[in-house]
Order: structure tokens, then sequence, then C-alpha cells
């Protein structure tokens, strides 16, 4: 821990880098995978049970906390790492995907957006500045700038028109962070599947001299080779000294993949949601525990896990509990993903520390294509 934010760049693998963010709340090891905590909760997990699988940030999500319980609640009661119980880092969005996808009724302008809560219909405005405010009221480690998402596919002028905007809610969100010895702003690289767009909005947030740099706008309805493709142009752009952050994804493989074209930080709902709806992640690859196949299957997911939850429950019993709703199934599926995903950071950065992330990904995905157990 320092009482700065630094990023430490220890080794390379082709584009595949190995390093750590250190800041008075701990060290990330990186590449990361952050759970996300969007109200201040892992859904269906305890945080020491986080924190155990060897997560070393989470992430809080802007828009939920200013709705429920409120930012400056949350700031009368010492910030969100006491409310929820979290010493290490967490990263709070700017609010802005949640604003653009969730709330009813939204204008948006030059000032920032005017949206209604999808909780009760009130009205609120976001602007760069309100947002930061925000996040400093939550008492959040890393924080990122405002800025406007656009799902694709989507027309080349709105591409533009929302990458140029987020790039003037950058300089503004970076005055309004100003000067917090051992936190970090992190600005937001848009413009959508468009090469030009990315390299214009790259090139613009380096000039800013940011702490770290956020790929947004992807995983957001395009194909998985458009996301790599903008990585592509992207990451090269982008300085080689400071964190890189690929927000909202992804899969297993999404994760392996962009981690090959040198991304360091993650986050995404994937394996909570999939969870709680019965879907397992293992190195086996994606396993439905609504099948039938595993209603008499006492085999348990996978028995060389290190968790619990993977190792010591059988088939059958979480196929009963899912088929069941019961509420402790989907609190074992989501133990195990985000177990397995914490295993598989771990062992892509003992692979580029190793020099062998090519065979490690290869091995990988060998794996998961051989696919589950047979049944019995």
């Amino acid at each position: 821990m320092t009482e700065t934010f630094q990023f430490k760049l220890h080794a390379t693998d082709g584009k595949a880098r190995l390093g750590e963010v250190s800041m008075p709340r701990g060290t990330i090891r990186t590449p990361a995978f952050m759970p996300v905590g969007t109200v201040g909760t892992v859904k269906a997990m305890y945080l020491d049970q986080v924190k155990d699988l060897g997560a070393d940030i989470i992430l809080g999500n802007t828009y939920h906390l200013m709705l429920r319980p409120g930012a400056e609640r949350v700031a009368r009661l010492g910030g969100l790492h006491n409310l929820i119980r979290w010493q290490g880092p967490i990263l709070t969005d700017s609010g802005g995907f949640q604003v653009m996808s969730l709330a009813g009724l939204r204008k948006l302008d030059e000032q920032g957006v005017t949206f209604k809560s999808h909780v009760d219909g009130a009205l609120f405005h976001m602007s760069p500045e309100r947002s930061i405010e925000i996040q400093g009221l939550l008492g959040s480690d890393i924080q990122m700038q405002l800025d406007e998402c656009v799902a694709l596919p989507a027309e080349p002028k709105e591409i533009e028109r929302a990458m140029e905007m987020s790039l003037r809610w950058a300089e503004r969100c970076k005055v309004a962070f100003g000067d917090q010895p051992g936190k970090a702003m992190f600005g937001i690289v848009q413009g959508g599947d468009i090469p030009a767009l990315r390299v214009r909005s790259a090139e613009a947030l380096k000039g800013l001299d940011l702490k770290g740099y956020a790929v947004g706008g992807l995983a957001v309805g395009e194909p998985q080779e458009v996301m790599l493709r903008m990585l592509d142009i992207t990451c090269p752009e982008l300085p080689a000294e400071k964190p890189r952050y690929l927000m909202g994804v992804g899969t297993p493989d999404d994760i392996l993949r962009s981690v090959a074209h040198g991304i360091d930080m993650f986050d995404c709902v994937m394996p909570t949601r999939s969870g709680r709806h019965g879907l397992a992640f293992t190195r086996h690859g994606r396993i439905n525990l609504r099948n039938a196949r595993h209603a008499e299957d006492l085999r348990p997911l996978d028995e060389q896990s290190s968790c619990p939850a993977t190792r010591d429950y059988s088939r059958a019993y979480l196929h009963h509990l899912i088929r069941s709703n019961e509420s402790l199934g989907g609190m074992l599926l989501s133990w195990n993903n985000l177990a397995y995903y914490q295993e598989l950071m771990a062992g892509i950065r003992l692979a580029i520390e190793e020099g062998r992330f090519a065979d490690f990904m290869a091995e990988t995905q060998e794996t998961w294509r051989r696919g589950d157990l047979a049944p019995l």
C-alpha cells in the first residue's frame, strides 16, 4: 500500500500485461476482475467471501447509490467502505450508462442529463460535476468521468456527437475531481465501432494526463470480434505506464482475449447474475444447472476446485435448489462463479509472469471446448 495512487508494470507477454495498482486502501493485482457491488452489495455474497476469493477491489454504482440510500446519507454514515464493511479499494462508475439505459425519461444537453428515477419517478439532474461530487461523497477510491454511452449499432454522426460530448465532460470532471491524494479519476474512451473516433478520443484523453483510462461503449450489442478490433486500435494509443480498464466485460473468453490485447481491469455482473439464474462457470465451461441431466448426479461441479460451493455440493442438490427457486441455489452458484473468475485471473497473472500466456490461453479455451463431464 502507498499514500499515493501508483501503477507498476511488472512484466509483459506479447500484449498481455502483469502489474499492480497501489493506493492507500490496498494493492490491486492486474489483470484484475472487479466483482460488481451495484447498490453496496455483491448480490448473493458476503463481502468476506468476495475478499477470500481473491478480489482486491469491488465496484459500486453511482446511479443506484445516489437513488438509494443517497450519496449524502452514505457520507453521513462514514462513507461506502464503512457502511458495507469493505476496507479494500472501491471503484465507482459515473452513473452515465445506467442513466442512459434505465432512466425512463431523460433529457441530455451540454450541462448533463436530467432524468426520472426508475425507483419512484423523482426528477434528478446529473452534471459531470455532480457525478464527481456523488462519487466523492461515497468515498470511492477510483472515480469515473461522466460519459455518454451509445448502444451499437448506431449512426456515425450519433457516435461522434456522444464521443465529443464525453470528451468535454471529461475535462469538466478532471477540474471537479481536483487533487485527491491517494485517489484517481479515470477517463473513458468512446467512439463506438469507428476506428478514427476511438483514436481521437484516446488521444484527447491522454492529453488530460489522467491516472488511468477506461475503454467504454463496448459489449453493448456488437460482436466480440468488433470489440477486439476496437481494443487493437485503442490500446496502443493509451499510455503504457497507466492502467487500462475495459468496462462491463465480460465472459471468461472475453476476458482472456482482452488481456491478450493489453487490458488490465474488468468488471461485469455476469458471474452473479448468471449464478442467480442457474448458470455456472467452471474450467469445463458453462453448466446449466436447470437441465434435467443433473437431477440425479451426485458429482460436484468440479472436484478439483478450492471453492466449497464448487467442490462440496452435488449437481443434484444445486439442480434441486435452482428448480425450486431457493435462494441458496443462487448464492452457491454466485460463489462458484466468482471463485472461477478469480481463479482465472490468478492463472492469467501467473502465466504472464512465467511468459506462457499464449499457451495458458490455448489450454484454457481447449478445456472449455471439450465441455462438461459426460452425463451419468
